[in-house]
């Protein structure tokens, strides 16, 4: 017999959409109660373990929490795979035969059996490590070049903010960075476009429901540059028109899939951002060229 908490066999009803948006709110999803493609892709990737299938790079890359796994035991053993994403890359490839040396392994970037075996008998007494990968990012913080000029900046906005992303690219511009318009017609796409020009950083604009700035933070990880870069766009974005801004680290595709360090900036309401375009425009600048002085500068200049 169906609880009358639950919804019955075969129909998607209140507690099913309870069900999904609690799953969105766990991984960091935007939360709409929808199983979308990202959604969809992302059940399916948390129900795989590791040691379920044999991980090397694939064509499509493999993806999925066994991956993510995989990065999270090798990065606290000292083995950098870059971020911890969930996504079968050429740093994890790299990070797996690296482990598979120094343990005398065959070398050749899969991880099979016993390279997962050997894997989790030396990481499985380390709770709450540090990751490397978190280690390198905030040396490369320290040592980022102080500057805006110069910097690559992929801009991304949605159809309906012209008047933002024009004069965001304008007062950027004008501060000395190089602004290349991004125009796929997804994330993923973003993201490719993005790797493929090899920008230094993304920044994406677009309205939501609420005023908020999300960079990348999934399993065991967040990232150091971008939730600073985050913190400074909310706060900065704030002072424009009482916004509400907030800084929050999301798994969201372009944030997972760029190489580089991105951002997405959500505005509402529709009124005050029309209204107050160019004091947006000039918030990101700041915030932007305040990030790129340097951790040291950001908490003064903001």
């Amino acid at each position: 017999m169906t609880s009358p908490l639950s919804d019955s066999h075969g129909n998607f009803g209140p507690s099913t959409r309870a069900a999904v948006e609690a799953f969105q709110r766990q991984r960091g999803l935007r939360i709409d109660g929808i199983v979308g493609r990202h959604t969809w892709a992302t059940l399916v990737e948390a129900g795989l373990s590791l040691g379920d299938r044999l991980l090397y790079r694939a064509h499509p890359l493999l993806r999925g929490d066994d991956v993510a796994d995989l990065q999270t035991r090798l990065c606290s053993l000292g083995f950098d795979t870059g971020r911890v994403d969930g996504i079968y890359g050429d740093n994890t490839t790299h990070a797996v035969a690296e482990f598979q040396r120094n343990l005398k392994l065959p070398v050749d970037g899969i991880a099979g059996r016993i390279t997962i075996e050997e894997l989790a008998r030396m990481s499985s007494h380390r709770d709450n490590p540090a990751l490397v990968t978190t280690v390198r990012e905030q040396a490369n913080r320290r040592n980022a070049k102080a500057s805006l000029p110069g910097t690559r900046i992929g801009l991304i906005s949605s159809p309906g903010l012209a008047t933002v992303a024009s004069a965001t690219t304008r007062t950027l511009s004008t501060a000395g960075a190089d602004v290349i318009a991004i125009t796929g017609v997804n994330e993923s796409e973003q993201a490719q476009q993005a790797n493929d020009h090899h920008v230094d950083l993304v920044v994406s604009i677009h309205l939501g429901t609420q005023a908020r700035v999300a960079h990348y933070r999934s399993y065991s990880y967040e990232s150091v540059e971008g939730q600073e870069l985050s913190a400074l766009l909310a706060t900065a974005l704030d002072t424009v028109a009482d916004l509400n801004t907030m800084s929050e680290g999301m798994y969201l595709a372009l944030l997972r899939e760029t190489a580089m360090v991105a951002v997405v900036i959500e505005l509402a309401p529709l009124d005050k951002v029309v209204e107050h375009a160019e004091e947006i425009a000039q918030a990101i600048a700041l915030a932007t060229t305040a990030w790129a002085a340097g951790p040291s500068a950001a908490t003064s200049e903001i």
